[in-house]
């Protein structure tokens, strides 16, 4: 039996286990592994590994011996409860001997999983499974989480008081990052909110999630997006004893103001248009984000980037002669006056 997209999360949350077995295939093996794990645990429990009630076989030692998954799905253990014979990595080489694994398959024998890469609408295992009548077939696609995953796996992790506001940063994560990165957030929100009864805010969504090639350089960036022209020499001073470079420098001036741009140029607004730049920005450096776009206007953003972009010109040329430091921080004072006007 072929289970839909739209039924397939409420299934791996609670497997049947009755049936006979699962199949779980697609292009992103990640996002394939989430999903196996999810449904291996609800057959299972938490304790169903260390119970050696899980067999794990890989499709190559399947070829080398066939016998392996009819043994495994026989076998009892010494340990009570559900079991389950996983094999991975499979594809249609190993599709003759699930089909004879399934068909001697009884009650009380363990459950069949199989998770694959992506298979061809004429695969012979894909066929296998969604013409079951006591299996299904899942086809795992690279779509972003719906609401309803982000608040399962938020629920999974312990957290159910969440900010609006931060649902909206958490979202904009979880179509950002690969399912497992994510995950591992969610985790590490999960710790850094413990014993901490108050709602998840926008704040903490910002100290877990991962960090952006931008971060060490947001205090200059601000400073000279709020045309703060006393405080670039000192900050500037500090970046050149740490040994940031110049080029480096440029570039992360040049998104900084791109992204402003595409901010200001929205058609709804500066509010809007943060809300859909990419990578995306959280939290309080998000609302500081939209008062620097609002504040500088598209048209002087692009007369700054234009004034980067020459800068960048001039750092790469090989007739320059100019301290490179000298040069960006010449510019970046410019930015700022322009700013002020």
């Amino acid at each position: 039996m072929k289970l839909s997209p739209r039924d397939a999360p409420a299934y791996f949350a609670r497997p049947d286990p009755e049936k006979t077995g699962l199949l779980i295939y697609g292009n992103d093996s990640m996002r394939v592994a989430l999903r196996r794990q999810e449904v291996i645990a609800a057959l299972i429990g938490p304790d169903g590994e260390e119970e050696m009630r899980l067999t794990r076989i890989s499709a190559s030692d399947l070829r080398k011996d066939p016998a392996l998954l009819n043994d495994a799905i026989k076998a009892q253990g010494f340990f009570p409860g559900p079991r389950v014979a996983f094999v991975e990595e499979a594809n249609d080489t190993v599709a003759q001997i699930v089909v004879d694994v399934l068909d001697d398959w009884q009650a009380g024998d363990a459950q069949v999983v199989v998770t694959a890469g992506s298979l061809k609408a004429t695969s012979k295992l894909r066929k296998l499974f969604e013409g079951h009548k006591s299996a299904y077939a899942a086809a795992i696609y690279d779509d972003p989480p719906s609401r309803a995953e982000i608040e399962a796996t938020l629920s999974n992790a312990g957290l159910r008081d969440v900010m609006p506001e931060a649902m909206r940063d958490l979202t904009t994560l979880a179509n950002e990052l690969d399912p497992g990165d994510f995950r591992q957030t969610v985790e590490k929100l999960a710790l850094y909110k413990l014993s901490d009864e108050t709602p998840v805010s926008p704040e903490d969504i910002v100290a877990c999630a991962p960090a952006s090639t931008e971060a060490d350089l947001d205090d200059v960036l601000h400073i000279v997006a709020e045309a703060r022209l006393g405080e670039i020499a000192p900050i500037m001073k500090r970046l050149r004893a740490q040994g940031v470079q110049p080029v480096g420098l440029c570039m992360a001036a040049m998104r900084h103001f791109r992204t402003l741009y595409s901010a200001a140029s929205d058609p709804g607004g500066p509010s809007q248009g943060i809300a859909k730049v990419r990578p995306p920005v959280f939290g309080p450096r998000r609302d500081r984000m939209q008062r620097q776009a609002a504040s500088w206007g598209a048209a002087k953003l692009e007369e700054a980037l234009g004034l980067l972009t020459d800068t960048d010109l001039r750092l790469r040329s090989a007739g320059q002669t100019a301290p490179d430091m000298a040069l960006v921080e010449r510019a970046l004072i410019r930015l700022a006056t322009l700013g002020r006007r």
